[in-house]
């Protein structure tokens, strides 16, 4: 199937709008996908850069593309950077349409269904985008609607809903980011989950603003509904003083994260007073898109709230 000729009819009439894009790079400075691999080729720019060579015929496709373009969380920070203007997500899913067409479909980002799959269909019904159905009494995903936003791999009950990569998102590579920090010091410190979608730092490294002289760190996570209830307390297991969640405003989050984020925290707080533990120990603050100076002072607001408990 690979071998027949490839006409990318879905990208040729992005042509002239991939000829418009000046490189700058302002894309990749917000990127989570390349802060967490620091590689130009998983950056925005370099996506724009293969799909342009696909449509005039100077790059072959190959799955080592096709994974390129199929990893992509969709939370449009490169579009708000773009100083050119150019709709990148949208030339990104016309991209996919094509690499499948043309029998390229590795999975990049998005979500997978292992053989533990019981068909309950909790996947189906939470995903927003309508990515995931069922046919022939199987789950069956579309990797061009699918937006990687994890829903499904969080209502999964025996984890057979996957994302094929996760770059530092999983459940369990921010439980391991948080434990290490807290394992790490004697001190007693407080863990901020940030996410993405409200709060990404516009630095050129894309890195997060240095917080080893303080005490808490900035962990962020791609979306609210990620972050479960044994995240929040597994914080605490380790000996963290406090739990800050920040999250989009009502309305602002596409998958309604928020609302599943607000949930969890409210039930760590009663969990908290159940055990005679102050319930101000958890706290949750939405932040609107970019408020950097926001979050930084909503950080300050806790941390001084529980700078004399113990």
């Amino acid at each position: 199937m690979k071998n027949k000729p490839i006409k990318f009819n879905n990208l040729k009439k992005w042509e002239s709008t991939l000829a418009s894009c000046i490189r700058c790079g302002y894309c990749f400075e917000h990127c989570p996908i390349f802060k967490s691999t620091r590689w130009e080729s998983d950056a925005p720019r370099a996506k724009v850069i293969m799909s342009y060579g696909l449509v005039s015929g100077n790059l072959e496709p190959s799955d080592y593309i096709a994974e390129k373009l199929f990893s992509c969380f969709f939370c449009k920070k490169c579009e708000t950077a773009c100083s050119s203007g150019v709709s990148l997500t949208d030339i990104f899913i016309d991209a996919r349409k094509d690499l499948i067409e043309a029998g390229f479909n590795t999975p990049g980002t998005t979500s997978l269904t292992k053989k533990e799959c019981v068909v309950c269909l909790a996947c189906v019904k939470e995903c927003p985008y309508e990515a995931r159905s069922i046919i022939n009494n199987k789950i069956v995903v579309d990797p061009v609607i699918c937006k990687s936003c994890g829903k499904c791999v969080e209502v999964c009950p025996t984890g057979a809903a996957i994302l094929g990569l996760n770059f530092g998102t999983s459940k369990e590579e921010l439980k391991n980011e948080a434990s290490d920090y807290l394992t790490k010091s004697k001190e007693t410190k407080i863990i901020v989950f940030a996410c993405n979608w409200s709060y990404f730092p516009d630095l050129q490294s894309s890195k997060l603003p240095e917080t080893e002289d303080k005490n808490y760190k900035i962990i962020v996570n791609m979306c609210g509904n990620r972050l479960e209830k044994e995240m929040l307390i597994d914080a605490f297991l380790n000996n963290a003083k406090g739990v800050l969640v920040a999250c989009c405003p009502d309305g602002d989050c596409e998958h309604k994260g928020n609302e599943k984020a607000e949930s969890n925290v409210q039930y760590v707080k009663n969990l908290l007073k159940d055990l005679d533990m102050d319930p101000e120990k958890i706290n949750l603050v939405q932040i609107k898109n970019g408020d950097k100076s926001g979050f930084q002072a909503e950080i300050d607001i806790f941390v001084d709230k529980l700078s004399g408990n113990k």
